[in-house]
């Protein structure tokens, strides 16, 4: 079985370097073992703010270098939420990915950014669906707001996807949003899905946590409360294979026309 670790935490706002502080003490204090795929929170060195120059991380790197050292310093898969350029110099809210020799092996750029909120004013949108492997899995990655766009799920899903990895901001006031559609995506695309949202408070929001790993029936594994935590759960590859085999629902899907 392969082990994955959502890191929920609150977040300093604008403060990379106490982020930074933040994430190595807790792992010191719960050291995943090797292998491990850990998650950390959508923007989790600077809290989910609007103000893409000034938490940039294209040219300082501060917060890449940190998580290629953090990967390697424990041999684990590390999965986190950053500001960077794209390559025409716009801003997006990207997912990175780094192997335990600290290479990243992959990024995402958030698809939907969160439009009632400004996001998308100051943040340019992705266009492509991302994928990578980890320990026997096709892991797919998406930001928050994606969370209420069933059709990219879907598509990652026609693609092999059967863990998918949500890293989120998702305040209080819509966290039975957050729950239910975590259970969703899992049932409708017979996955897993880790939902790691952030603890605490920003000037403008509070946050319930309630990072959770579910189940392709939709069961919470392993979930977390509104503090600081590690929400660590097993993923059992060939229960979910003999499931997928046995209720081949995803074999029916076909395109239509409205």
């Amino acid at each position: 079985m392969a082990r994955l670790t959502g890191l929920q935490m609150n977040i300093d706002w604008e403060d990379k370097s106490a982020n930074h502080q933040r994430v190595e003490g807790m792992l010191a204090a719960q050291r995943p073992e090797p292998g491990t795929l850990v998650v950390l929170p959508e923007m989790f060195a600077t809290g989910f703010s609007m103000r893409a120059a000034q938490i940039d991380d294209t040219e300082s790197r501060e917060t890449q270098v940190f998580l290629a050292d953090l990967a390697r310093k424990y041999q684990i898969w590390l999965h986190a939420g950053l500001v960077r350029q794209r390559a025409d110099g716009r801003p997006t809210n990207q997912s990175l990915v780094y192997d335990p020799e600290g290479v990243e092996i992959t990024s995402y750029e958030k698809i939907f950014p969160f439009a009632p909120g400004g996001e998308l004013e100051n943040y340019a949108a992705g266009d492509r669906i991302v994928l990578y492997q980890w320990a026997g899995f096709t892991v797919a990655s998406f930001i928050c707001y994606d969370l209420r766009f069933p059709e990219i799920f879907r598509m990652a899903a026609a693609r092999g996807a059967n863990l998918f990895i949500v890293i989120a901001s998702w305040p209080d006031r819509r966290r039975l949003h957050w729950v239910r559609l975590l259970q969703a995506r899992a049932i409708e695309n017979q996955a897993y899905v880790l939902g790691v949202n952030r603890s605490g408070t920003d000037p403008f929001l509070s946050y319930a946590g309630d990072s959770m790993l579910v189940d392709w029936h939709g069961e919470v594994v392993s979930g977390a409360g509104a503090e600081d935590c590690l929400v660590t759960g097993l993923l059992d590859e060939e229960g979910l294979a003999q499931y997928r085999t046995a209720l081949p629902f995803l074999k029916d899907m076909r395109p239509v026309t409205g």
